[in-house]
């Protein structure tokens, strides 16, 4: 296995897309609704899984996560393995592939490409494509947004009919103003096909961007399917760099998460996943042990 990188070297991504979320079980009924299960997008513990695949399971499994989301598929590989050996080792230890965040050439993502990675996605079980970055070049004009919109429609009617749903996961930078534009508001949430393309909402980038979560599910109600929880320390200004500094684990910082989650139907939200760039005290695994304790004692109570 490679070395861990930066997230940006890592997914190398360019106009169209990528592919990636996590399904998580839905809210019980009755008296009293049981808990949903967790999913982890395991870029979290990227390190980790560069050295140490099935102990790095293990300790998420162990933890009480049910769900898994991917980050690293190669040449028809996920972290090395052939598609039915990694899902052999999720599903021994209990939990479910549903999602992943892939690398994709250079070039950007052919219909072709996209065509090969939902075959080999549907084997391993995934049910969510999710395009996780935005390369920086193709961040500088409304044009270069619009070009990617139309892209991604196409990709999404590839995925959609090998069974699969893509998606999109935003940073801050979308809201940042481009040409006079929003390339979230007046691009992405105007030319994406809502049903071709659904939204993974990060809720730690939309807040540094100054945007409150439950404004965005009124505004645009049924299109956020996908939570990714990631809380961050402090209340700052609005900011448009990717700056990771201040990620905290769930429930350790100043997001609303109660307020956030109580807003689901609103938002569409079927599943949620808790990602972490990076950590503060450097260890990842007690990061997402505190994440999981936190939702499961104090906010999804």
């Amino acid at each position: 296995m490679k070395k861990s990188q930066s997230r940006r070297d890592f997914l190398k991504l360019s106009a169209a897309g990528t592919m990636g979320a996590i399904l998580v079980s839905q809210y019980g009924c009755g008296k009293k609704a049981a808990l949903p299960g967790i999913g982890l997008q395991l870029y979290t513990i990227r390190d980790a899984m560069a050295t140490d695949v099935p102990g790095s399971l293990k300790r998420v499994a162990d933890y009480g996560y049910k769900y898994v989301e991917l980050a690293d598929y190669a040449n028809g590989k996920f972290y090395g393995y052939e598609p039915a050996e990694f899902k052999k080792l999720v599903n021994d230890l209990g939990m479910q592939i549903l999602s992943s965040h892939t690398q994709v050439e250079g070039a950007g993502v052919t219909l072709e490409s996209a065509k090969k990675m939902a075959e080999d996605h549907t084997l391993i079980g995934a049910g969510y494509c999710i395009q996780p970055w935005i390369v920086e070049e193709m961040r500088t004009t409304i044009d270069s947004y619009q070009r990617m919109a139309a892209n991604w429609n196409q990709i999404g009617k590839v995925m959609k009919e090998n069974g699969l749903q893509f998606g999109y996961h935003n940073h801050n930078f979308e809201f940042n103003t481009v040409e006079g534009k929003v390339p979230y508001f007046d691009v992405l949430m105007a030319e994406l096909d809502k049903d071709l393309v659904i939204m993974e909402l990060d809720m730690f980038w939309t807040t540094k961007a100054g945007h409150n979560p439950v404004d965005l599910f009124k505004k645009y109600p049924g299109r956020f399917p996908l939570f990714h929880l990631k809380d961050g320390y402090t209340n700052q200004p609005p900011y448009f760099d990717v700056i990771k500094d201040d990620i905290a684990p769930v429930g350790e910082g100043v997001i609303d998460f109660r307020e956030i989650i109580a807003a689901k139907d609103i938002a569409g939200m079927k599943y949620m996943i808790v990602e972490q760039d990076q950590s503060r005290d450097g260890d990842m695994f007690a990061d997402i042990q505190k994440s999981i304790t936190n939702l499961k004692t104090k906010i999804l109570v």
